[in-house]
């Protein structure tokens, strides 16, 4: 299936993409209790994100240097570089201690409450 070349139009690139993305959110719902295919999923969009960065859209930037600040300021103006970035192995690890020690915290306020009552029992 060939895909027209679309305009700079955002618009016609959303309209073009929204049936991709609606598939990509359909195949993370249906895996959402499954972290290793959800992992594999965000590996392979990040890969994908890698190869446009890397490739069409680095042979498309502007050689002029006057064409390059108009993108630039665009680029500005609309959020930035696209980037996606990785959760950190340590962050991830200080979620789940942060997490634990929430649990811990309610399983101690659990224990207070039934011993009171035990008390008034």
């Amino acid at each position: 299936m060939s895909i027209p070349r679309s305009s700079s139009d955002p618009s016609a690139l959303q309209e073009e993409i929204a049936p991709l993305l609606e598939a990509i959110s359909r195949i993370a719902a249906n895996h959402s209790e499954d972290p290793l295919v959800l992992l594999s999923l965000l590996r392979k969009l990040e890969h994908l994100h890698r190869s446009i960065q890397d490739g069409a859209f680095r042979s498309s930037l502007p050689s002029e240097r006057s064409s390059l600040f108009r993108l630039l300021q665009d680029m500005e103006l609309s959020g930035g570089w696209p980037y996606i970035p990785r959760l950190q192995l340590r962050t991830f690890l200080d979620l789940l201690q942060q997490d634990n020690l929430v649990q811990q915290d309610n399983l101690g306020h659990q224990d207070e409450s039934i011993a009171e009552e035990a008390q008034a029992a």
